[in-house]
């Protein structure tokens, strides 16, 4: 028998647990290195694909086009001084990068990549490992990464960290609620929440397809568990320096730096693997040819959809800016968890209808018709009862300060008001006096600036 001979046969929950021990080191092993790895080409490819939507070149100067640039920056990184602050919980300090980046390499222990298959004799799957619960595993690891971050800002004892850090608490509340939710469509359809027998329930139609509601909910959510932008609020250059990093330098922030782009490797492939079929071939493939899913072409199919989704991910980063706090609030818990919630209960009536023997597809048909028309009247409603919106026209007269629509602190963030008593010099009725240079001196001189 040759050492990588390949029989066609799906995995399942009996086939672990049974490897011999070099086995489930070599896998593991495969595991590390491949995360590693992909961690070094998915920073060459995001720099590269960004600086030609930028019109610029890219790193170009470290290896033949770039390559080696992710390896440089790890050892620039390695050999920079290990800055540590006086103040900070060291403790907490130094386990903090590791709760971040442990938990990333976990996760992806339960992704499948291909089939069962023959290596030097001995029949396994191209998986680490499976659970009857893997996919909560991966919920909880996601979890683990985000302690790190709290408490990463919470032990450098500085306000922009700790900001940072209170932030990402929030996000994680808000984002993995809607994500667990997500994912609850998809348990019921394929019966299960083992990552193998989820594949195999994926064998005639993606749940892309048949729970598209779940898939572009869970693609939002995704966004917002990897920190990224346009929701990398937790290290927001622009008011927080650099967020719960801020203090960290070397190989702890080199840690940091690993375990956000081993999480976009994790989350790609738990998309990949929950919606897009995981390791199986696209439908005019698998249609024409039979052997698309046997052997150790599949774990080309799962690269190749692997690699679409941090491409996604890319072109995000490269397209859109970084949204408003509240503006990040509002999507995830006014938006996305209440769409979550009606999706799931549509897809329980459906799936009991279907239970009790009645015509699947007249009932679709039934439920997007009723969908269509709440659309509709939402809209009409929202036309009738918005008017003109509140939208300011030019040329139109401006609300008198004291009256309740020239409330500065109505529906919206809480602005100083423009008349407040004695600004300027001057009493709250009073009327504005013309900027001078003689009336500029006189506020100067008496102290009212």
């Amino acid at each position: 028998m040759s050492p990588l001979a390949a029989p066609a046969a799906d995995p399942t929950l009996a086939t672990f647990g049974k490897d011999p021990w070099w086995l489930i080191g070599g896998k593991v092993l495969v595991i590390f290195v491949f995360l590693v790895l992909t961690v070094l080409l998915s920073m060459w490819v995001e720099r590269r694909v960004i600086g030609r939507m930028q019109l610029r070149v890219g790193p170009n100067r470290a290896g033949p086009q770039g390559l080696l640039q992710g390896l440089a920056d790890g050892v620039k990184l390695a050999l920079k001084e290990d800055i540590v602050p006086r103040q900070v919980d060291k403790v907490v300090f130094v386990l903090a990068p590791v709760m971040s980046a442990v938990p990333a390499f976990i996760s992806f222990v339960i992704i499948p990549f291909g089939p069962t298959v023959s290596v030097f004799g001995h029949h396994t799957a191209l998986q680490g490992t499976d659970l009857p619960v893997a996919v909560l595993l991966v919920l909880a690891m996601s979890s683990m990464g985000i302690y790190g971050i709290v408490l990463a800002g919470w032990s450098s004892m500085s306000p922009y960290s700790l900001l940072g850090g209170l932030r990402s608490s929030a996000q994680m509340i808000s984002y993995e609620i809607a994500m667990g939710l997500s994912f609850v469509a998809v348990f019921m359809f394929a019966g299960s929440m083992s990552t193998s027998e989820i594949v195999a329930k994926q064998d005639h139609i993606w749940f892309a397809v048949l729970l598209a509601p779940s898939f572009v909910v869970y693609v939002i959510t995704m966004m917002g568990e990897s920190n990224r932008i346009p929701f990398d609020l937790p290290e927001g250059e622009g008011e927080l320096v650099g967020g719960f990093h801020t203090e960290y330098s070397s190989l702890k922030f080199a840690m940091f730096f690993l375990a956000e782009y081993i999480n976009l490797a994790t989350l790609s492939a738990l998309a990949t693997t929950l919606f897009l079929g995981g390791w199986r071939a696209p439908a005019p493939i698998s249609t024409v040819w039979s052997g698309a899913n046997s052997g150790w072409w599949p774990v080309l199919w799962f690269l190749v959809k692997l690699w679409l989704f941090i491409f996604f991910f890319i072109w995000l980063r490269g397209s859109l800016p970084r949204v408003r706090y509240d503006q990040l609030m509002k999507l995830g818990w006014k938006i996305l968890m209440p769409v979550s919630l009606a999706w799931i209960l549509l897809v329980s009536t459906i799936k009991a209808f279907k239970n009790d023997g009645y015509d699947i597809q007249q009932i679709l048909w039934i439920t997007a018709g009723v969908i269509a028309v709440v659309l509709v009247v939402t809209v009409v409603w929202e036309m009738v009862r918005g008017g003109d919106g509140g939208e300011i026209v030019p040329g139109a007269e401006r609300p008198a300060p004291g009256s309740p629509q020239g409330d500065p602190f109505a529906g919206g963030f809480p602005v100083p008001p423009m008349d407040a008593p004695h600004y300027h010099g001057r009493a709250r009725d009073e009327p504005a006096r013309p900027a001078t240079i003689e009336s500029a001196s006189e506020e100067v001189t008496s102290g009212t600036h």
